[in-house]
């Protein structure tokens, strides 16, 4: 069912859980990934980025009704989000079809120009019930953006907050982005120091290069929002792969998207578990 983000965060908040925040490209991810939030008996979230609707010709209609349409049906608590988004235009027309939520990143930006283009981006959405997410310390590894050295700081976190009046945080504490393996190192004291201070949810962005263990210890440190992407397009790649390589004349796409497909219900179902362990 269709599910404001708004009260996902609140009940994973009140429970101490983290929530999955998946990305959706094809109309196969967002099947597959509401199938494994019905297998998790959790909710889950469902993202199309910026980057995505620019794949499908640069208009969000298309993906973005027949993902709210795929989270309707679902038996499961399903939200729809756009995710790292700097077009103002694309944040309007999400809120306009009915997303739970928006994340604006316009972490790229010096702090105060950052600061004054959240804000407005966030009394834009709250007057029209939507959920704002925003990023303070860019995460490392997409184009354009530092190392994954980068660390938030607590203190202008608490500032930024203020400031802007997002509902949660998207902050920098050793993921990066579009990593195709799973070592990265989490600085868990940063984010208890975080968790303290921020009156708002956290978010922790390019999960996939982050073990099960930090996963579940992120969340049990103060994470909320785990936003993970490639690694669920790496199993969506293998069992696709894996069907052509063994049936090399199939050329029904049916055929080799579905093995993708059920590949995503069954990890992104594991992966809800991770983040639900205590």
């Amino acid at each position: 069912m269709l599910t404001p983000t708004a009260e996902i965060m609140a009940a994973a908040v009140a429970a101490g859980r983290g929530v999955g925040a998946f990305n959706v490209i094809q109309l196969e991810h967002a099947e597959g990934l509401t199938t494994g939030a019905e297998l998790a008996h959790a909710p889950v979230i469902l993202q199309i980025s910026q980057n995505a609707v620019r794949y499908h010709g640069g208009a969000l209609d298309p993906i973005g009704l027949a993902t709210l349409a795929v989270a309707r049906a679902s038996s499961a608590q399903v939200a729809v989000h756009l995710d790292h988004a700097d077009d103002v235009a694309l944040v309007h027309r999400a809120v306009e079809l009915g997303f739970g939520s928006v994340m604006f990143d316009a972490s790229t930006l010096p702090y105060e120009q950052n600061v004054a283009a959240t804000a407005e981006i966030a009394k834009h959405c709250h007057e029209r019930g939507v959920f704002v997410e925003a990023e303070l310390g860019e995460v490392g590894g997409k184009d354009g953006v530092h190392a994954p050295g980068a660390r938030t700081v607590p203190a202008e976190a608490v500032a930024f907050v203020a400031a802007t009046g997002v509902d949660a945080l998207a902050v920098a504490v050793g993921s990066s982005h579009a990593m195709l393996t799973r070592d990265a190192v989490l600085d868990l004291e940063l984010i208890a120091k975080l968790r303290a201070a921020v009156p708002v949810p956290l978010v922790l962005h390019g999960s996939s290069g982050v073990p099960d263990e930090l996963l579940t210890a992120a969340v049990e440190a103060g994470m909320t929002k785990i936003n993970i992407a490639t690694h669920l397009n790496k199993a969506f790649t293998g069992a696709v792969r894996e069907y052509l390589t063994e049936n090399p004349k199939v050329v029904d796409t049916r055929k080799y998207l579905a093995p993708g497909r059920d590949a995503v219900a069954t990890e992104s179902a594991r992966l809800l578990g991770v983040l639900r362990a205590s």
